[in-house]
């Protein structure tokens, strides 16, 4: 079982830069594959980007493409994702999750463990 938390969420303006840290409890398995999803009000959640928890290529929605880094860090706070180049259509609850195995997925229902998001708005 793994808990997520995510961090780093605010306000910012268009053209501005945030960083979302995702923090676990439990245990990380090299298999695993990390994610962040977003939720825009009246939306249905959509992918933003994933990379497997061992490393190698990420993979990234083509709205955030060039604007957004997806990283790995430690088992403690085993994800970031760095969002540059902000726009108010980024605006969304963001949401780490984590798949249990191979391969890389932009679907959600594949995706075991979810935090409870965090809140991102950009004006414009």
């Amino acid at each position: 079982q793994v808990q997520l938390r995510e961090s780093g969420g605010g306000l910012v303006q268009a053209g501005g830069s945030l960083r979302l840290s995702c923090a676990a409890s439990g245990v990380i398995f090299n298999s695993y594959i990390m994610g962040w999803f977003r939720q825009a009000p009246g939306k249905e959640r959509e992918f933003v980007a994933a990379m497997p928890w061992s490393g190698g290529i990420p993979y990234y929605a083509d709205s955030v493409k060039g604007r957004f880094t997806i990283s790995r860090d430690n088992a403690r706070v085993p994800v970031h994702l760095q969002m540059t180049s902000l726009e108010p259509e980024d605006t969304a609850v963001y949401y780490c999750a984590v798949k249990r195995d191979y391969p890389l997925s932009d679907k959600g229902d594949e995706y075991a463990y979810w935090g409870q998001g965090t809140q991102v708005t950009v004006s414009s």
